[in-house]
């Protein structure tokens, strides 16, 4: 009998992958040009118009490279002083909100995901609307403490919103750990829950609030860039280093994460200490983000799922091309804000609530119409 030449199924077959798509590695290189731009316009828009020239000028100046690009000594004083730190703090906060974003998006496996349905803003809002109020008659029923908050000065606020996000998201994660094993739907309930009772807690301070307070509570609650300065900037960047190098590192577990939590444990995918480093970082960026600007909403969620939609849903695309395109939007947001009513300055939070909320609406309205196809 002639012999058959098959191939058995026992032998592996060389099955050609395709190639990587360009797309992302192109939409990165675009953000990152954008968002160069984004900080050029946000340093030389304003009262004191610094064109890019100068602005080079003076930044190069600064390191000791001469170039003979004429500024004035105003110009150099308004923007190292006054413009770049706040577009600096921009970046950060922006880079930090946006990579949150995505990573909580992977965590919980739901596009519309963001860092606040772990109770960290509304346990920040909560800490900081309590420091307000309750200052005062803290600091005078127990003086020793006083000194220390003299020391402190504009850090106790920043300083109580951190550790109220801390202490709302550690809280969230405990309750829901039954068994040794952390379920991503119980921790969502449980951070519903939270919101709701932090927003409680919240209302019942601002009712026993003094006008000025109130005034103080409102102001902060909007959010804004306007306090920026290069000792907020230096007190803000230990928190957010790690963050922002690390969970673009975690870009393959996630896309293994998506798997589902038993295949991904299949796989090999320590699911556990994931889901521990992806809380933690994300607490420490946005805690840390949240109590030294106040509460930006929607740029958390919505970078991210626009840049999914453009991109892809691998997350060794989104996770860094979301911190870019966070850092972009609140640039260009806080840009907007001190030049469209200026003399006087829009709440940031106000503007990205304006601008998010239709986006939000519209995708939405896209993903219905694509379901009823």
């Amino acid at each position: 009998m002639p012999a058959i030449a098959t191939q058995s199924i026992l032998t592996p077959v060389a099955v050609p992958l395709p190639r990587p798509s360009r797309r992302p590695r192109l939409l990165l290189a675009a953000l990152a040009v954008l968002l160069l731009a984004a900080v050029l316009l946000g340093v030389g828009v304003g009262a004191v118009r610094i064109p890019v020239p100068a602005v080079l000028g003076i930044l190069l100046g600064k390191m000791g490279i001469s170039t003979g690009l004429a500024f004035e000594p105003q110009q150099q004083g308004v923007l190292l002083a006054i413009r770049l730190p706040r577009v600096v703090l921009g970046l950060l906060v922006g880079a930090a909100l946006g990579v949150s974003g995505a990573a909580m998006q992977g965590l919980f496996r739901n596009p519309l995901a963001d860092p606040s349905l772990l109770g960290i803003s509304s346990g920040a809002s909560l800490a900081a609307v309590a420091t307000i109020v309750m200052e005062v008659k803290i600091v005078t029923a127990f003086p020793a403490l006083a000194g220390v908050a003299g020391r402190l000065g504009p850090y106790v606020l920043p300083l109580a919103a951190f550790v109220g996000a801390g202490l709302a998201t550690l809280f969230v994660y405990r309750v829901s750990r039954v068994g040794g094993r952390v379920a991503v739907s119980t921790m969502l309930l449980v951070g519903v829950a939270t919101n709701g009772l932090s927003g409680a807690f919240t209302g019942l301070f601002t009712y026993a609030a003094t006008d000025e307070q109130l005034r103080n509570i409102t102001f902060w609650g909007l959010g804004s860039l306007g306090g920026a300065s290069w000792p907020t900037v230096g007190t803000l960047l230990p928190f957010l280093v790690v963050p922002l190098l690390w969970l673009p590192r975690l870009g393959k577990q996630l896309n293994l994460l998506a798997l589902g939590e038993d295949q991904a444990t299949h796989l090999g995918l320590p699911v556990a200490r994931l889901k521990w480093q992806l809380v933690t970082l994300a607490t420490l960026a946005v805690g840390a983000s949240v109590a030294l600007v106040g509460a930006i909403g929607f740029l958390g969620f919505l970078v991210p799922h626009l840049l999914r939609a453009l991109g892809g849903p691998d997350h060794r695309f989104v996770l860094p091309a979301s911190a870019l395109g966070g850092a972009l939007v609140l640039v260009l947001a806080d840009t907007l804000s001190r030049t469209v009513v200026a003399p006087a300055e829009l709440p940031i939070g106000i503007l990205t609530a304006l601008l998010g909320a239709p986006v939000f609406l519209w995708m939405v309205l896209r993903e219905q119409r694509q379901l009823n196809r």
